[in-house]
């Protein structure tokens, strides 16, 4: 059955999604968030039960990744455990012990074409992160923080866009595509059902391929650069150390990457 007692950690969003592709179903509480984060409940505990195929023993621990809350916990899996919405900063209690990260749930970068709500940590506040030059977004800020405890990153479910800006990072990376983008707010999604049936398939096969797929590494030193839209403030980042480039982008440098609050 391949590898025994793994441990697995998985991060979730609420935007990638089965059926989820308006930024009022992510953001304004009500009966349409609520109906989300039961889509996404249901799409994590598919890959809780395909990581139980694999391994009947595994330990697993979500962490609810979405800003206001993506996880409705009446309905969360009875064999994994839950970091719940609270005050929390990198790497979000991931460390060397853990066997693998999966992604849920999981959206593009800011600024990618027709990838329904596509953002990089805020879609309110921010155009763009680069790090060590090069654009990232939150797959891969924290792909790369895994990374940083040899930990792979294995899977990924969201939509079309999000999964192709993994593979771009991880090329051996297991994906599920719930959703092809048409657009900021508009997506061809999978019914709930086949998206949990592919993600439940899949998830026991990355469980099987784990020691086949590398963790992705970015190297320090880092130089981590942020760019705010138009009309939003830096002050907060420059009260936590940054640089100021100019009125929108701000930087730092470190060689901790858990530092850089990505």
């Amino acid at each position: 059955m391949g590898i025994m007692r793994m441990k697995i950690y998985i991060l979730t969003d609420l935007e990638g999604v089965a059926m989820v592709s308006r930024f009022s179903q992510t953001r304004e509480e009500g009966p349409q968030k609520q109906a989300a984060m039961k889509l996404l409940t249901h799409e994590v505990n598919a890959a809780v039960d395909g990581i139980l195929d694999v391994d009947a023993d595994a330990e697993i621990v979500v962490w609810d990744g979405h800003g206001t809350g993506g996880i409705d916990v009446l309905e969360f899996h009875p064999k994994a455990r839950l970091i719940a919405r609270g005050p929390i900063r990198p790497p979000y209690y991931l460390d060397a012990s853990y066997d693998a990260l999966f992604f849920l749930g999981q959206h593009a970068m800011a600024g990618t074409p027709n990838a329904p709500l596509s953002h990089t940590y805020s879609s309110l506040s921010i155009e763009y992160y680069k790090l060590n030059g090069k654009e990232i977004g939150e797959f891969g800020c924290r792909a790369a923080l895994a990374g940083t405890f040899n930990v792979p990153t294995v899977f990924i479910s969201g939509d079309d866009k999000a999964v192709a800006e993994a593979k771009q990072l991880i090329p051996g990376i297991y994906g599920v595509e719930t959703k092809e983008g048409l657009g900021q707010e508009l997506a061809l999604h999978l019914s709930p059902q086949r998206s949990r049936e592919l993600i439940r398939e899949t998830a026991a096969t990355a469980c099987q391929n784990i020691t086949q797929i590398p963790p992705f590494k970015i190297h320090p030193p880092y130089a981590f650069e942020v760019r705010v839209l138009e009309g939003k403030s830096i002050d907060g980042y420059l009260e936590r150390g940054a640089v100021k480039i100019d009125d929108r982008t701000v930087s730092w440098h470190s060689d901790d990457l858990s530092a850089l609050s990505i």
